[in-house]
C-alpha cells in the first residue's frame, strides 16, 4: 500500500476499507468526509462499499468521537433517491448517535433543469454522528445577533403542555453562537485536471474546530482533493487520508504540499504521532 507522509499527516493511495482494516480500534477523534453522492458525479469509475465503510468508521472512532458525513441525493425518474437518509439510519444501526443534521447552504446552484419541477436545490446535508456521548464541542461564535447588545430580556419557551415558560433574565450580546445552517460558497476550479466534487476548505476547517482539539487525529476516507488534510494542517491536527484514484491522489498530495510551501514548512516529513496508523510501501520521490 503506497503512502506519503506530509508534515502532520499521512496520505494513502488505496481503497479506504483496506486502509481502515489496518487501523486499530478507537484511535480516530474525528472524521470529516464527503463521499460520492449517488451518480451525481463520476469519480474515474470508482464506487464504494457504504455499509462496510460505516461499520469500519464506527470501529476506528474513539468513544466520544465524531463523524461528519456531507452528502446529497440524486433525482431519478422524478424522485430524490433518499440515499442520504438511508445512510444516516444505517450509521445509527451501527451504533452511532445522530447528534445533528446540519445544512450546507450554497448561494448558487447549477441544476438549471430542475427549476421546471421544483425550487432551486441549494443545500446539502452534513450529518454529525457521535460514538456515544460526544467528548468535544467548541461552538463557533460569529453570528451577528438581531437584538441590540446590552439589552436585558427574559426569553421564553413553550413547554410540552403548550404553556409559555419564562426563562432567567439575561443580557443580549452582539455576537452569538452559530446556527446549524452554514452558508458557504462552492469551490471554483480552473484548468483541466480538477476533482469533480471538491468541498470548501472553510467547511472542513470549521467542522474540525467544532468537533476536535489540537493534536487530535482527523480522518478522511475519501481524500479527494486533499481539503480535509489542508484544514487539519491549518488547525494543528494530525490527519490520515485515503484516495483510491491515483489521479486524484496525486492532485491532492500536490495541493497539500503547495499549501505547506506557502506556509514555509517542509513538504515531507515523517509523521510524529502516538496514533497507530497502518504501515505500507512509502511512495518514492
Amino acid at each position: 500500500m503506497q503512502f506519503m507522509d506530509i508534515k502532520n499527516g499521512r496520505f494513502y493511495l488505496g481503497d479506504c476499507l483496506e486502509v481502515m482494516k489496518e487501523i486499530p480500534d478507537g484511535v480516530i477523534d474525528l472524521t470529516v468526509t464527503s463521499p460520492p453522492y449517488d451518480d451525481l458525479r463520476t469519480y474515474n469509475g470508482y464506487s464504494f462499499d457504504f455499509e462496510n465503510t460505516a461499520k469500519e468508521l464506527y470501529r476506528i472512532t474513539k468513544e466520544g468521537g465524531v463523524v461528519v458525513w456531507n452528502v446529497n441525493d440524486a433525482k431519478i425518474d422524478g424522485s430524490e433517491t433518499g440515499t442520504s437518509f438511508r445512510q444516516a439510519l444505517f450509521f445509527m444501526e451501527c451504533g452511532f448517535k445522530l447528534n445533528d443534521t446540519m445544512i450546507w447552504l450554497k448561494p448558487t446552484f447549477s441544476a438549471v433543469g430542475a427549476l421546471k419541477t421544483q425550487y432551486a436545490p441549494v443545500f446539502e446535508y452534513m450529518f454529525v454522528f457521535t460514538k456515544g456521548k460526544g467528548k468535544t464541542f467548541n461552538p463557533l461564535k460569529d453570528r451577528i445577533c438581531k437584538t441590540k447588545a446590552g439589552i436585558k430580556r427574559k426569553p421564553t419557551m413553550r413547554g410540552k403542555d403548550g404553556k409559555i415558560i419564562q426563562n432567567v433574565e439575561n443580557v443580549s450580546k452582539e455576537i452569538g453562537q452559530r446556527f446549524n445552517v452554514w452558508t458557504m460558497n462552492t469551490v471554483k476550479q480552473k484548468g483541466e485536471n480538477v476533482h469533480p466534487a471538491p468541498f470548501p476548505i472553510d467547511l472542513a476547517h470549521d467542522h474540525i474546530l467544532s468537533w476536535s482539539n489540537e493534536n487530535d487525529c482527523v480522518f478522511d476516507p475519501f481524500g479527494g482533493s486533499g481539503t480535509t488534510a489542508i484544514a487539519a494542517e491549518m488547525t494543528n491536527r494530525k490527519w490520515v487520508c485515503c484516495e483510491i484514484s491515483e489521479e486524484y491522489a496525486n492532485m491532492a498530495v500536490e495541493r497539500i504540499q503547495n499549501h505547506q510551501s506557502e506556509e514555509k514548512s517542509e513538504s515531507e516529513v515523517k509523521i510524529e504521532s502516538d496514533i497507530p496508523i497502518p504501515e505500507g510501501e512509502e511512495e518514492g520521490n
